[in-house]
């Protein structure tokens, strides 16, 4: 345990967090592992991978974090579907354009936007707009999580919705898929992309 409050302690988490009562009352200790900004820079999209399977616990861990996303209302417009299945990963190729490098990775998550619940909250603003905002902010937590344990993944957008549902056995208008995203350990090694500089995409209005 720490000795003093909000002293970090060593544990071999990404970010954890440990409370005990003592004499002394509520104490905090913390550690992370590594800074926000800098897993956000480190991510990378990567597209090849391993045929190595990654631990069960680690798929639960970024399932966790999509779940923990913000989301309009709280409505939590979102399902995941975790493809294992050689065939439906094969459909989600052909969906895909042909990308077959996702076959690469042991396993497949497909990020749906529930529109129906979105609408029931939020009318047709919902299901056009906030739904989308929502499910994005789950991916990006999985992906950020991924990138945490040592794994890596892609935002595979290019695909036929329609066909992607079909996979899923689920209806597109009220269930739309929005993101394929391949995960498993890193075959390659990618390279840091061109960002544009914050002269570029930030105006002040003071």
């Amino acid at each position: 345990m720490c000795d003093k409050l909000l002293q970090p302690c060593e544990v071999n988490v990404t970010v954890a967090a440990l409370y005990y009562i003592g004499g002394a009352g509520l104490e905090l200790c913390f550690q992370i592992k590594m800074d926000v900004l800098s897993l956000i820079k480190t991510r990378r999209s990567v597209r090849l991978f391993k045929k190595d399977p990654f631990p069960p616990e680690l798929l639960t861990q970024l399932l966790e974090a999509g779940q923990a996303a913000p989301s309009a209302g709280n409505v939590q417009p979102w399902k995941f579907f975790v493809v294992r299945n050689r065939e439906k990963q094969v459909q989600l190729s052909d969906a895909a354009l042909g990308q077959t490098w996702i076959l690469s990775a042991p396993v497949i998550v497909v990020v749906c936007a529930d529109l129906a619940r979105s609408r029931s909250s939020y009318g047709q603003r919902g299901g056009e707009l906030y739904a989308l905002q929502d499910t994005a902010a789950a991916i990006q937590n999985m992906l950020l999580t991924v990138t945490a344990n040592g794994l890596a993944g892609c935002w595979v957008g290019a695909f036929r919705e329609e066909l992607a549902a079909q996979v899923m056995g689920v209806d597109r208008q009220s269930m739309r898929p929005v993101a394929l995203i391949p995960i498993g350990y890193p075959a390659e090694t990618a390279t840091a992309p061109h960002k544009r500089t914050l002269n570029e995409i930030v105006e002040y209005l003071d």
